[in-house]
């Protein structure tokens, strides 16, 4: 492609004037980027020009487009930002500016990526993330020249090396795409998604790119076929359509197969890998055209989503219903008029250019309001991963739409509750809430609410403090950092001395409960950053930590190296993860009088015959062993093993005590190995359950979900069996 090519389409909708500084920027630019080479072996300046080039189909105005086509003369080429507002003027060189700034921050590493489920960890990258996105909230423009940058940058990956392709997939995937989606940017973000997929995993890619490619020929005619049913359909009523057929996209396929699987499904099991789009001139024409399609073919009324009447917070509108086509072929069809589908695949960025020349537009400001309320939160937000948790959850994650008594529209996050919706509208009404109503009907406070919902907060006449319950993850309250940092706060105003002795209650309670003797341990608080452990106690009381972040904490410390002398003969080396440290590979045995999990404080001893058993520090057996020099310097390894837990449960006995407990445990992936039931005449029933733990995080969240079922007294990790000698298992 050439700059001709850019100049055309800017002159189909900028005045002549405008275009004529894109025309100086691409000059300057190549003039700046003479004889240097990208690592793809291109001349460099066909990177601006493509990136011009992107933004140039978003329809964006000539201040992006010049700066689109400047923004690495900066940092590659040595020009001052000076040169460019005297060139250029200040508005294109600040653009420059800001998107040169953006360009140095590095969003995630390869380690962090992996670490817990995404690529949003670490203090550092939380900060750098908090820079960039109030840095949008400045000028949105920014961040389309960032998307666009990076949509080039993917396209050309391959000439880079297996460890940065990693590194840059996965901050596309978890950041850049759900920003372009956030944005409302459709034709960015499923590239954005198929690109970073393909090196994340690209076994996956090419299994379901070549299954695409076989089956295409039957799907090219079905869609045909039914397409051409539906415009005569249109045709008989004079109803002006473009009727045309979407492929899904690799990305979204694999996650529909992901859910799928889930349900005993296969690939084979999907049929509506295409959907009919229907555009048409009027919003009553959407409607109309509805109407047709459902004479036409049997509608499905479970997936209906009506998103005129209701639009998604990116400005996405659309009417999508799935319909049984030929007797048994689901097939999706979306119906939206030019401008739905306009805003459909460029998101806010056709909004822009109204906003030239001072004239505001209505739709572009409510559309980004999250985007202000990112420079509240940064206000108001202690530390940069609370800040980064806020994102995470209450602006990146799937949106619901409820409504207030009086008829507002508020946006939360999937999965939120009526706290969540009460800390939304106010502070107060969230502290002194004490219950509420949905759809006219009372609900929990941990119901999670749907799109549609009425949410009415009931509130106390008298002052009144929040639960401290609501911090608890297990027990579900809130969903999104904004209600729990301000409940949060609401206790960090309480005295300090009660926080320390509550904080200290919790810790003895969590630490009985997983089964680990408490003491005073100095490196706990040292884990998470805090000087003195009274520090570390106010935290855990007013709610700034949580027991299962403690789990998680534990359950990844790593075991002091400690030289020690070889004492027994290698042999082969066992799948349980275990490190022998000083001794090599041996065959290693989980002792059965303590059970150990990952995070667990673990020795080995070395028997006459079984390799090494693994015991906890704490274990009878060893602490009340003679032969001291047979015990050996053990440290949990990496894998994905499960090991066998006993807990008890103390219960009052009721009808169905037994399915809801089994019922949580299974609905948490969890195997239940073996599960004893007595009963006692005191009315209580007592469970001994045997599951199999990935970790002691794992475990932590276990015993607080079932605690929280309806008649659990108390649960806990099982105590140890009588005392035996270690080498009694020779």
């Amino acid at each position: 492609m050439t700059v001709n090519e850019l100049i055309e389409k800017a002159q189909a909708y900028l005045p002549s004037e405008k275009v004529v500084i894109i025309q100086r920027a691409y000059e300057f630019a190549r003039e700046a980027h003479e004889g240097q080479v990208r690592k793809s072996g291109e001349p460099y300046i066909e990177h601006p020009l493509q990136v011009a080039l992107i933004l140039v189909g978003l329809q964006l105005d000539a201040s992006s487009l010049a700066a689109a086509l400047l923004h690495d003369v900066e940092e590659n080429s040595g020009v001052a930002n000076s040169e460019l507002v005297e060139k250029f003027g200040p508005e294109v060189a600040k653009l420059v500016d800001a998107t040169t700034k953006l360009g140095k921050i590095s969003l995630a590493t390869p380690d962090e990526s992996t670490k817990r489920g995404g690529a949003l960890a670490g203090a550092g990258q939380a900060e750098n993330l908090r820079k960039m996105l109030v840095a949008m909230a400045e000028d949105l423009r920014v961040v389309f020249i960032k998307l666009a940058d990076r949509l080039h940058n993917m396209r050309t990956l391959h000439a880079l090396n297996p460890e940065q392709q990693q590194r840059i997939a996965h901050e596309t995937m978890e950041i850049y795409a759900p920003l372009a989606h956030r944005l409302g940017i459709w034709e960015l973000k499923w590239q954005l998604e198929d690109l970073s997929f393909r090196y994340l995993d690209p076994e996956k890619y090419r299994e379901i790119a070549n299954r695409l490619a076989g089956k295409r020929a039957d799907r090219e005619q079905f869609i045909d076929r039914v397409s051409q049913q539906l415009t005569q359909e249109f045709e008989k009523v004079g109803l002006k359509a473009e009727v045309t057929g979407r492929a899904k996209h690799i990305y979204s396929i694999y996650q529909k197969i992901e859910r799928y699987a889930q349900m005993g499904k296969d690939f084979d099991d999907i049929h509506d890998l295409l959907a009919l789009r229907v555009v048409v001139n009027t919003i009553p024409d959407c409607y109309t055209a509805l109407g047709i399609v459902h004479t036409l073919w049997h509608p499905l009324p479970e997936h209906f989503d009506d998103y005129i009447a209701n639009p998604k917070m990116n400005g996405y509108q659309s009417l999508h219903n799935t319909v049984m086509c030929e007797r048994t072929m689901p097939l999706e069809v979306q119906i939206r008029t030019r401008e739905m589908h306009h805003i459909a695949e460029y998101g806010f960025a056709v909004h822009w250019r109204y906003k030239e020349g001072g004239k505001q537009d209505k739709g572009f400001e409510e559309g980004i309001g999250w985007l202000r309320q990112l420079v509240d939160w940064h206000r108001e937000l202690s530390g940069a991963e609370e800040f980064l948790e806020s994102v995470r959850t209450d602006v990146f994650g799937d949106q619901v739409f409820v409504y207030t008594p009086k008829g507002e529209v508020k946006d939360l996050p999937k999965g939120a509750t009526p706290l969540d919706f009460a800390y939304r509208v106010h502070t107060e009404l969230g502290n002194r809430c004490i219950g509420a109503k949905v759809n006219g009907r009372l609900m929990t406070l941990n119901y999670q609410l749907n799109n549609g919902d009425i949410v009415e907060i009931l509130t106390s006449k008298n002052p009144r403090a929040p639960s401290r319950d609501w911090l608890n993850l297990e027990l579900g309250y809130v969903k999104t950092t904004h209600a729990r940092t301000k409940i949060r706060q609401w206790f960090t105003k309480q005295e300090k001395t009660e926080n320390i002795e509550r904080g200290r209650e919790i810790l003895e309670k969590f630490m009985r409960s997983l089964g680990i003797k408490f003491t005073e341990r100095t490196n706990l608080a040292a884990l998470f950053s805090y000087e003195t452990l009274d520090e570390f106690y106010a935290s855990l009381g007013y709610g700034g930590i949580t027991t299962q972040q403690i789990a998680a904490r534990l359950s990844a410390e790593p075991e002091p190296e400690i030289k020690i002398p070889e004492t027994a003969p290698v042999t082969k080396k066992q799948p349980l993860h275990i490190k022998v440290l000083g001794v090599g590979d041996m065959l290693t045995n989980l002792a059965q009088c303590c059970n150990p999990v990952p995070g667990d404080e673990i020795i080995g001893f070395v028997t006459r015959s079984r390799g090494v058993s693994i015991h906890r520090k704490d274990c009878a057996n060893v602490i009340n062993e003679e032969e001291k020099e047979r015990l050996v310097t053990v440290q949990w390894g990496h894998g994905d093993r499960t090991y066998p837990v006993s807990v008890e449960v103390e219960a009052w006995d009721r009808v169905g005590l037994a399915r809801d407990i089994t019922a949580m445990v299974a609905a948490e992936k969890v195997n239940i190995a073996s599960m004893t039931v007595s009963n006692r005449v005191d009315q209580k029933t007592y469970f001994l359950l045997t599951m199999d733990i990935e970790d002691l995080s794992q475990l932590s969240r276990m015993l607080g979900r079932i605690e929280g079922v309806k008649g659990v007294i108390s649960v806990a990790r099982a105590g140890e069996s009588a005392p035996t000698r270690p080498n009694s298992q020779n």
